[in-house]
């Protein structure tokens, strides 16, 4: 099972988009565990996960975040603003699950 982690700025805003993700993987029969955290959580957890996906709002995070998650050998990647604010959590799915598989082609 994949594990994908969303952050954004208080994990609230992003909820939403998970619940977009969820409807989408349970249509395609994807098991898969999504997560929304506050970005003040990241370092907490992103060792738990497959990959993580910062909410467009919190983007300047990425310049710190990234090391943190390249030590761990997660992806990361901010999501694509016009896919987070029209919710469209097929996407958003689409392109996690490709993060997760593209990077564990390339070790």
């Amino acid at each position: 099972m994949n594990k994908i982690l969303l952050c954004c700025a208080a994990g609230m805003s992003t909820s939403m988009v998970v619940q977009r993700m969820e409807k989408s993987a349970k249509n395609k029969a994807i098991d898969v565990e999504i997560n929304a955290i506050g970005f003040y959580e990241f370092n907490e957890h992103i060792g738990n996960y497959d990959c993580c996906l910062l909410g467009p709002q919190i983007k300047y995070k990425l310049v710190d975040f990234k090391p943190i998650a390249d030590e761990l050998e997660k992806p990361i990647a901010v999501i694509n603003m016009m896919d987070y604010g029209m919710m469209n959590g097929e996407k958003i799915l689409t392109d996690a699950l490709a993060m997760i598989a593209n990077h564990g082609a390339v070790k």
